[in-house]
């Protein structure tokens, strides 16, 4: 899949609207609803966001306090995600709702003002931009797949949805190294169709014979932890694909807990299996 970076940044900006298009028009009481995340409600992903936003944009701007700053972060360990969570609980609607879209628009900014290849740290590994920015909007849909299932709202297709499951794809590796296992050498053929056209986008050798096919929408549901893979149409077929998409996340950190089938979402995509 060849970079346009412009391109992805333009998806960024539209995942990150819709988003908060929707956030604009809820009241007080409606940013406590509970959402699939256990423990965290509307507020909270949001907070996650904003903060998360913040620590790339010093990334880039400031390696050096991003570095000192995340040290003193990652003392909490894996779980520090939930210590941020708590951190920030008891800003008002108001007050968080600004954060973001300041966040964001500075990020967005910074992605801007950088080359693709510009490096920066992170909690792990070095990024690119580029790849910070396809972090960015991976994260954006999965916590807003969130958001919009606790308030029932169906999700807006992205037009970045080819990028998150591109993440999805390309973390095969990390994802068996994260939770312990070798690499397989078995390769892996991935055929999603696109959400608004005839387009299928692959990945892989089309000799494979272990396979990933459906929806696109439903693999990014799948990789990002958010649905669980018997809610989801696609067919994983092959005993490599199997194991690889019972563990898949396009996200850093500790291995995820995953959704339990049929209770973790509102399921407003109206996927099945």
């Amino acid at each position: 899949m060849a970079l346009d970076y412009p391109a992805l940044l333009d998806d960024l900006r539209t995942e990150s609207t819709n988003l908060i298009a929707v956030l604009t028009g809820l009241d007080a009481s409606e940013w406590d609803i509970p959402t699939p995340s256990p423990g965290w409600a509307v507020r909270d992903q949001v907070s996650h966001l904003a903060y998360f936003d913040d620590t790339a944009n010093d990334a880039l701007r400031d390696p050096n306090r991003f570095r000192i700053d995340a040290a003193e972060l990652m003392k909490n360990g894996m779980g520090f995600p939930d210590v941020i969570a708590e951190r920030y609980r008891p800003i008002t609607p108001t007050d968080l709702l600004s954060w973001f879209e300041r966040s964001r628009a500075d990020l967005l900014a910074m992605f801007q003002q950088s080359g693709p290849r510009d490096r920066a740290p992170w909690y792990g590994p070095d990024m690119s931009a580029a790849s910070s920015a396809t972090a960015r909007l991976m994260e954006t849909w999965a916590h807003g797949q969130d958001i919009y299932d606790a308030l029932g709202r169906a999700h807006p297709t992205s037009p970045g949805l080819r990028s998150i499951a591109h993440l999805g794809v390309s973390t095969f590796g990390f994802v068996h190294m994260l939770n312990g296992l070798d690499v397989p050498e078995i390769a892996v053929r991935v055929e999603l169709s696109a959400p608004d056209s005839d387009e299928i986008w692959t990945w892989g050798s089309e000799d494979a014979v272990d396979r990933v096919t459906g929806p696109a929408e439903d693999f990014a549901l799948a990789v990002t932890q958010r649905r669980h893979l018997d809610d989801t149409r696609l067919t994983v077929t092959g005993p490599t694909a199997q194991s690889w998409m019972s563990i898949a996340q396009a996200f850093a950190g500790a291995p995820g807990p995953g959704r339990a089938p049929s209770t973790s979402a509102t399921l407003q995509s109206g996927v099945t299996r």
